[in-house]
This record gives structure tokens, sequence and C-alpha cells, in this order.
């Protein structure tokens, strides 16, 4: 048997393949949209792609399902578990008409990879379809499972949360009777043999936990031990409940777009978007009229000190697709500020979340050459812990927080408002549009990429750099929880 964890360090997301060295047939679990990655390992290896399976309709990530079997014509493996509301509608919808081919798995459902044989074992709680996969690897003479894929189930350490219906998919009343069938799907778990492998879907820095570790697998045995979500269920249903609901982190709004668009069917991309060097005034008038997007990719400090009107700052490092897909209407055209070595891996990840009118991208210096010209410029005023304890002092101000909710309950500046900043599309109609927004987090890098996207949309806003630690030091009035703020 071989196998290989093809791994996106951005999202912190695992595809698998498992191929079968006798047949040269091999699976692909959970694939992302940019497909032609995993053709290219699969030929390099001697595979050819007959399998396309996932553990769950997503919600981080658009899958890489359909494009896959339109590459590739291999047959689909979808859980038909769930009920109607979580069934797949673009099986009927192959490109050449009908439907793909495929077979939707129930609990205990078998299907080959050559000698290689996926058992589907129906696990909910994350989603209602969820499915892990054990892995038996018959032509290696086994007739017991190697590993388990437990997708969103189980991860290193942690667990899949049960909310996002309700939070991110806004299905009220949802998350506590997920929650409850999570508990049944990792009782059934606690019991299975210490040696299986635990092959998770994600891995540390994923909002589909609140805990994850940055190990890349497991043991069944391992996890007994050590996961404390799975270690709770011996406690029993309702404390388990309460414990897997609480603190976990805000959803990113992206999140219900692509638990959507996976249920109904991603758009065919074909091939990835080849976007153009575009010229600085094209673009600022594009984004002026509101056609277009920019993401500007440059250090922050470049950003402060100079940047397109209406551009956002979206920092090319792990938050890139977050960032952006969150904020990105994939209705409009889009446009970077970026160097050109960084383009192609920019493009694979905005696809990857759903944005796919990459029209051009600016190059660093291109931007600075307009800008010193008299293009159109916005900075960022900013301040420090000690500036805005000096301000309070003097005056009431909005201080807007873009910690997470669990963290802003565990201690704020008082009066301080709070959305997420992988929120702020959702809530930014509830914000003043009179005030000034003193805009921080824990350490300042989550209210750079707000501070940007505020005035972006027409806010007035102050950046407020440091540490929030370092705020009760600097005589900042610091509430612990929302009830000590309403007695105060």
């Amino acid at each position: 048997m071989y196998f290989q964890r093809i791994y996106d360090e951005k999202l912190a997301q695992a595809a698998y393949l498992i191929g079968c060295q006798k047949t040269g047939q091999a699976a692909i679990i959970d694939p992302e949209r940019d497909v032609d990655r995993y053709i290219r390992i699969a030929e390099e290896n001697g595979f050819r792609i007959t399998v396309i399976t996932e553990t769950h309709i997503h919600a981080d990530f658009l899958s890489g399902a359909r494009e896959l079997a339109e590459k590739t014509g291999a047959t689909l493996y979808l859980s038909g578990e769930g009920g109607e509301g979580w069934k797949y509608n673009w099986l009927d919808k192959k490109s050449s008409g009908g439907y793909y081919n495929h077979e939707l798995l129930e609990d205990g459902d078998s299907f080959n990879v050559g000698n290689i044989e996926l058992k589907a074992v129906h696990t909910p709680g994350h989603t209602p379809e969820h499915l892990s996969f054990f892995v038996i690897d018959h032509g290696g003479g086994a007739d017991d499972p190697i590993g388990l894929a437990t997708g969103d189930f189980v991860f290193v350490g942690d667990v899949g949360r049960p909310d996002l219906l309700e939070t991110a998919a806004g299905e009220e009343g949802a998350k506590e009777p997920a929650a409850h069938e999570l508990y049944d799907s990792l009782r059934w778990f606690d019991k299975l043999d210490d040696y299986i492998q635990i092959w998770p879907g994600h891995g540390a820095g994923s909002a589909c936990g609140k805990a994850l570790g940055a190990i890349p697998m497991t043991t069944v045995g391992y996890e007994k031990r050590f996961n404390s979500a799975l270690t709770k269920t011996r406690d029993g249903d309702e404390k388990f409940v309460n414990f897997i609901l609480e603190g976990q982190p805000d959803p990113p709004y992206y999140f219900a777009r692509m638990k959507r668009e996976n249920r109904e069917g991603p758009e065919l991309l074909g091939e990835l978007p080849k976007p153009e060097l575009a010229p600085p005034s094209e673009v600022a008038g594009k984004v002026k009229s509101g056609d277009a997007v920019l993401l500007d990719t440059r250090s922050w400090n470049d950003f402060r000190r100079g940047h397109m009107q209406g551009s956002y700052y979206t920092p090319f490092d792990k938050t890139f697709p977050t960032i952006a897909g969150s904020y990105t209407d994939p209705e409009q055209d889009v446009y970077m500020v970026i160097g050109h070595a960084d383009v192609e891996e920019a493009v694979r990840d905005l696809v990857r979340v759903g944005i796919d009118r990459i029209k051009g991208y600016i190059i660093p210096e291109a931007l600075d050459q307009y800008l010193n010209d008299g293009g159109a410029k916005r900075e960022i005023v900013s301040t420090t812990t000690e500036g805005l304890a000096a301000t309070l002092r003097e005056k009431d101000v909005t201080v807007l927080d873009v910690r997470g909710e669990s963290e802003y309950r565990e201690g704020h500046v008082r009066g301080a408002l709070q959305l997420a900043h992988t929120r702020l599309p959702a809530g930014i109609s509830n914000l003043p549009e009179d005030a000034t927004l003193y805009v921080h987090c824990k350490s300042g890098a989550r209210s750079a990429i707000a501070s940007a996207y505020l005035q972006a949309n027409g806010h007035n806003v102050v950046y407020v750099s440091g540490a929030f630690d370092d705020m009760a030091k600097a005589g900042i009035p610091i509430a612990a929880s929302p009830r000590e703020e309403m007695t105060a």
C-alpha cells in the first residue's frame, strides 16, 4: 500500500492519496480544488486516480471532488447519510451532461482501490453526514485496518467542533443536538483497538476545532489517553456537551459560503486563473467604482504608511486564504499587490476558498511609484497602548476588540465592542458610523487586518499597536467578564 499525506499549511488541511501498488489504482480523500497537484503526485508515483471520496461537506475550503471527477473520470464515493438537508446536489451536473460516476455510502459500506478496502463508518457530530474510513490493506495480507481516516471527526488532541451548522451556516438550534451526536460517535471511537492509526483532516491552526495538535498523525490509543475532548466523554453526555461547546473560535465569515457551495456544487475551474500585470491607475479606478477589490500583501509597515484607497491588507502568510476568503465578494474582480514569484501560490490559495475572478496584480515597486506620483493614497493612523490609555483619560472613545468572543469573555477593555476580525463583514453594519474606532487585538496582528478593512469600508480608525496583556499595566480599565461589566 502506498500512502501520502498532502497538506495545505495555510488552511491546515490534509488530503490523502492511498494507492495499490499491485494494480496502480489510487484514491484521493478530501481533495482541495486545485486538483492538478493530486494528478501529478499520483502519476509521479505510478498511479492513476480511480476513486475520489470525502468525509463530509466541508466548510473551510472548496472541495475538489467535482473538479477531480471531471478530469479523471474516477468514481465518487460520497456520504448518503445525514438526511435530506445534507445531500450532494451536484451529482447530476456533469459538464458533458448526466451524472458523475458515483456511489452514496451508508454506515458499513465498503469499496476497493485495487486490493485495498475502504470501509465507511457514519461518525456524525461535526456534521450530520460525516463519514470516517477504515483502510484495510488486503494486498499486504491484512484483514484488520491499519488506519482510520477521520476527516473532521477526531484530530490530534481534539475533535471536530459540532457548532458550525449553527454558528457558521445559520441553522438555529443545531449545535446541541450535534454535540450529543458527537458524544455517541466518540463513545464508539473509545472502544476501538489502540493500534489503529488516525489520519485526521486538519492540523494546528484550523478553525474546525479549538485545540488541534501539530503532529500530522496519531493513534487511537494515544488519543484515548491524552485527547481532552475524548476523555471528557467518560464524564457523561451533559458534561461533554458543555465542554465541547464552550470556547470554540469564531468561524470565519467565508465558512457559510463554502458549506453552501460544496453542497450545491463548486464551479468547475478547468484551469487556474492566470492574472496579468495591471497598471495601478487602472486598478484604482476599478476599486473606486466598486467593480474590483485590491488585496495588498505587503508588510504592515509598508501598508500603514501608504496604500491605494479602498484596498485590504491581506498579509501573504498562513492567514491569507482565510482573510481573503472572508473579506472578498466572489462576484467581484480581484487584483493583488504581490511579487511575481508569489502569484501562482496566491492564486491557488484563493481558488481553494472560491475566489476565482483573479484578474491581475501590481508589483510593490509599481504601487510605490503610483503613490509617489500622486495616486489616491491612504494611511492608517496608529497609537500605542500607552497612547490609548492617555486618550481614555481625556475622553470617551469607541474601542473595538477584534479578538474572538471567547477571548473577549476572559477579559476586555471596559465598554469595548467586540467583533472578531474574520467576522467583520457579518457585523460591520452594526458598528457606529460616526465614531472613530480604536481597533485592538491580542498582539496587533489581527487589528492591523481589521483596521484596513474598516477603513476601506468607510470607517475612521485608529490602529492600536501593542499587546492586550499590557493594557492593564498602562492604566486601561479591564473588565474580567461581561457580568462584571454589567454590575460595574
